[in-house]
């Protein structure tokens, strides 16, 4: 059993993302808009399309399996799984038991957690106290994965144009030797805030019928402006607040991670933090937001592309509807 002491590592990270690219131009042929319209205001060029037989569960089981390799562990060694999702297969049961049968993990406590864009931030912290709480967890495997192209209104050009999907994962171990792994975490919510970012249809008090459908509502709804206000706000907020806590100034993060969503309001966050851009790793030009997926993809592709160092204090900080909100500290091993 670990101690309370006990640090946990990220001991292997994968990433999936479809192969269908849809572009800027593509998508003005579609809807009202252009792709200088799109990037002065995004940043994003073009996003991944699932097509087809490719779900939250199929995604999220390919990023798993690849964090698993990367970890030099068999499947029978995660004992945990927990998925990040807005975009669930099914509403039960849940992703997590579908991607536990797809990849043959035969002993495994599964269940999903729905926080939006914060979704993974909220599993790090999740996952590494069920680890460090001396149970029986031993390696934790946490997915965000997300199918945004099933709930888009490609009639709207406001939210179209933003998301794409993708899927993310990590495998969260005990330390062996002492390293300081994940550090600390800052999470939130504002349910107040709750009808910036939504989709009003689906659940109970609105269950699916012919008007429903026909009105929309099983699409993503977004207030654009309120959004952007909010997301600079607590973004900020828990970035400072991680780094006050540990005693760090802006200059000893060697890395920020932010969830892809915007990139004016990362730009925003730069400036506020007085963390230079050249410090963040951005890819949204290439999948915009994909969500619970974004931050863990990004991970990914900062590791496998040599951008973190063993020793790099890394932040990572991301908001979501909810209003949801979190910012994790790390020292990369």
């Amino acid at each position: 059993m670990s101690s309370p002491t006990s640090s946990v590592i990220i001991k292997g990270i994968g990433s999936f993302t479809p192969e269908k690219v849809l572009t800027n131009g593509e998508l003005s042929e579609m809807v009202d808009t252009s792709d200088e319209w799109i990037r002065t205001r995004t940043g994003i060029r073009e996003r991944r399309i699932a097509k087809e037989g490719e779900t939250a569960s199929t995604m999220g089981a390919i990023a798993a399996q690849r964090a698993i390799e990367d970890a030099g562990l068999s499947v029978d060694e995660i004992d945990l799984v927990i998925v990040a999702t807005i975009t669930p297969d099914m509403p039960f049961p849940s992703t997590a038991c579908l991607v536990q049968t797809k990849l043959g993990i035969s002993n495994a406590v599964c269940f999903d957690v729905e926080a939006a864009c914060s979704g993974f931030l909220y599993l790090l912290e999740l996952g590494s106290s069920l680890l460090k709480g001396g149970t029986k967890y031993r390696n934790a495997l946490v997915i965000g994965s997300e199918k945004l192209s099933s709930i888009l209104d490609w009639e709207d050009r406001t939210t179209c144009v933003l998301f794409g999907d993708g899927a993310g994962a990590a495998v969260l171990s005990i330390s062996e030797n002492g390293e300081d792994g994940l550090i600390d975490f800052r999470l939130g919510a504002d349910g107040t805030k709750s009808d910036v970012l939504y989709m009003p249809g689906g659940g109970c008090s609105l269950p699916a019928t012919i008007d429903s459908i026909e009105d929309g509502k099983h699409f993503l709804k977004m207030r654009g402006r309120e959004v952007f206000k909010l997301a600079v706000k607590v973004m900020e907020q828990s970035a400072a607040e991680i780094l006050e806590q540990n005693n760090l100034s802006p200059d000893q993060i060697q890395c920020v991670i932010p969830h892809q969503a915007n990139l004016r309001i990362i730009e925003s966050i730069s400036t506020r933090l007085n963390i230079p851009m050249e410090r963040f790793f951005l890819n949204l030009e290439k999948y915009g937001n994909t969500s619970a997926a974004s931050i863990p993809i990004a991970l990914d592709e900062a590791y496998r592309s040599g951008r973190l160092k063993s020793g790099d204090l890394i932040l990572m900080v991301a908001f979501g509807a909810g209003l949801t909100w979190g910012a994790s500290l790390m020292r990369w091993c």
